[in-house]
């Protein structure tokens, strides 16, 4: 648990066991005392901080134990997706070190790890401009960009924990899914509204891929971003 919340817990537990003075002023006995976040109440009760869920999925998605299942990481992918719906947990993607992770995962064997990462990567950047930065920093835009046109992302392994990523190509000559084509097309969608870094890099790359895109595109204009949003979910659709 961070210092913070450590801090909050014992001032807590002071106010409200130390015994109320009777000779002291009823205004001086009822003032205003600690309150818990959710973090320090986690805490007393004995349950896991979301942050603490977040880096257990994570585990559970990213393991090489054979014990466990695709359904599994499954769930437990599902389960991240539920906790990123919070601005503040999808915020701490960053602070836990998981976007990586979580990027390196849209180039999954798996065509199902692959539209849940997809997902979990729309779900955290709606309408949140510091996911938004993170997923331009680290190039996830034009992996989503890549996707959403029919490719498929070569799959990134790490060999061990620090140490360096190695990538492999996917199948020769497999394209990417219908299904994971139209989650990478929503992650798109909620990475470029209203956040005009993501929307000139996605333009970019789609004009780079052959696709015609004028340039200019306001992200706030969202009959404009709806245009180009709408082009590629009809392709993916068409696939």
């Amino acid at each position: 648990m961070a210092e913070k919340s450590l801090n909050e817990l014992l001032k807590w537990s002071i106010e409200n066991s130390a015994a109320p003075d009777p000779s002291a002023p009823e205004s001086t006995s009822s003032g205003p005392r600690t309150t818990l976040n959710a973090e320090a109440l986690a805490a007393i009760m004995g349950a896991p901080s979301d942050a603490e869920l977040m880096q257990a999925s994570m585990a559970a998605i990213t393991s090489t134990d054979p014990e466990v299942t695709l359904e599994s990481k499954l769930i437990a992918f599902d389960n991240l997706e539920q906790l990123v719906e919070s601005l503040d947990n999808a915020n701490l993607l960053s602070k836990l070190g998981l976007w990586t992770p979580l990027l390196e995962l849209l180039g999954h064997e798996h065509d199902q790890l692959r539209l849940m990462a997809a997902w979990c990567v729309g779900t955290a950047v709606q309408n949140n401009a510091p996911s938004q930065e993170r997923l331009v920093a680290l190039g996830g835009v034009e992996k989503l960009v890549g996707m959403a046109l029919g490719e498929r992302l070569p799959m990134e392994k790490r060999a061990g924990d620090g140490d360096a990523v190695t990538t492999e190509e996917g199948v020769a000559g497999d394209g990417e899914t219908r299904d994971v084509r139209r989650k990478a097309v929503y992650a798109l969608s909620s990475a470029v509204r209203n956040y005009q870094p993501a929307l000139d890099v996605a333009a970019k790359e789609l004009r780079n891929r052959g696709e015609e895109v004028q340039e200019g595109i306001d992200a706030t204009d969202m009959d404009a971003v709806d245009q180009v949003i709408n082009g590629l979910k009809q392709k993916a659709m068409n696939a």
